[in-house]
């Protein structure tokens, strides 16, 4: 797992210093916030693309979201 991972034609990352998702669409040349929610969600640490579902580890557990990042929840 990593930090960045390209998924549907757009890549995503976590921005540390900030803790939330970010998305590019233009390859990395302008990021833009995606997630609102990932204050609740702890602290961000590692992306994955498994096909239909972005899946991230945090501080207080694994999320995915089949919104490209948009919307998060807690896998059980």
């Amino acid at each position: 797992m990593g930090q960045m991972v390209s998924h549907k034609g757009e890549l995503l990352r976590i921005n540390v210093a900030k803790n939330f998702i970010e998305y590019s669409s233009n390859n990395g040349k302008v990021w833009h916030r995606r997630s609102g929610q990932s204050h609740s969600m702890g602290t961000l640490q590692d992306l994955m693309d498994s096909g239909d579902e972005i899946l991230v580890t945090t501080s207080k557990g694994l999320y995915y979201s089949s919104t490209e990042g948009k919307v998060w929840h807690r896998r059980s």
